[in-house]
């Protein structure tokens, strides 16, 4: 990973480049009380949207990061799956927001969402950075096409659901901008673990996409590790932060408790963080407190 242009690398390297002032007159203990589409949680530190768990491991890693998920009291994200893989997921009772590809049988994009609907889960996503594979031909998942969405697609998707619809990879004002006129009600920043080479840092992008954005949550992945890395994206702007890779090697390691564990120790790490800096809850986080190291 630490070959030149590797975009985990250099998100990995922005974060943490980027240091904090502390506040400690008239702080208080921090409330990491997290609120999205009128629902709370324990905390903004969520999961990934993962992909293929079931694939990737045997022994119900997928169904152990739900459970995780949700004694912790966080929200999951999920990618690519089948139905009866989502049903798994949805039964544990986490609260779920499931990321969709942009299949170019766009019929299938349709047929998710119902799939999500009847599910009852919290929000739906498209994956808009997954058109393309590494030669810049169409990319195949599980046997489909993907294909870029246009502005009319998207727009008509976004009028199709009940759920939020987001827009997931977003890494531009260009593509913020035209997610925002589609009327998404939700924007990830990522770069989908280094899809492509030399891409800019989600977090760095965070202030001026907020500032675009507006009441509209923007939620950020890509190297988002620990607490102190949530509590960077926070206060920068972020609504809330998915953690990916490291639930998977917390599972690994420990398949009843790991993931659990290591989603409330990094809420444990965004307390101190925003104890230490008079942040005491989310609608208090102060970008002034970030500091860029030149």
């Amino acid at each position: 990973m630490a070959q030149a242009g590797n975009s985990n690398t250099i998100t990995r390297n922005y974060l943490d480049s980027l240091l904090i002032e502390t506040r400690y007159m008239n702080s208080t203990n921090p409330d990491t009380t997290f609120t999205l589409y009128g629902e709370t949680f324990a905390s903004p530190i969520m999961t990934a949207a993962l992909s293929h768990l079931t694939q990737i491991a045997e022994g119900g890693m997928a169904e152990g990061i739900a459970r995780g998920a949700l004694d912790a009291g966080c929200v999951m994200w999920y990618g690519a799956a089948e139905e009866e893989e989502i049903q798994m997921l949805a039964d544990t009772g986490v609260r779920l927001i499931e990321i969709i590809k942009p299949y170019t049988n766009r019929d299938i994009i349709y047929k998710k969402i119902r799939h999500a609907e009847s599910l009852g889960l919290m929000a739906v996503g498209i994956d808009i950075d997954h058109p393309f594979a590494n030669d810049g031909s169409p990319d195949i998942v599980d046997g489909e096409e993907l294909k870029a969405l246009t502005t009319a697609e998207l727009e008509e998707i976004v009028k199709s659901t009940r759920l939020p619809l987001i827009t997931k990879g977003v890494l531009s004002l260009y593509d913020a901008d035209i997610s925002l006129q589609a009327g998404v009600k939700g924007m990830v920043l990522s770069h989908h673990n280094n899809r492509i080479e030399y891409a800019i840092p989600p977090v760095y992008l965070l202030p001026e996409v907020c500032k675009l954005a507006g009441d509209v949550p923007v939620f950020v992945d890509g190297m988002i590790q620990t607490g102190m890395d949530a509590f960077k994206a926070l206060a920068l702007g972020a609504k809330g932060v998915c953690i990916g890779r490291p639930l998977m090697a917390a599972y690994t390691k420990d398949k009843e408790n790991g993931v659990s564990a290591y989603l409330k120790n990094a809420r444990d790490e965004l307390a101190k963080a925003m104890a230490y800096t008079g942040c005491t809850d989310l609608g208090k986080m102060d970008p002034s407190v970030i500091h860029v190291v030149k």
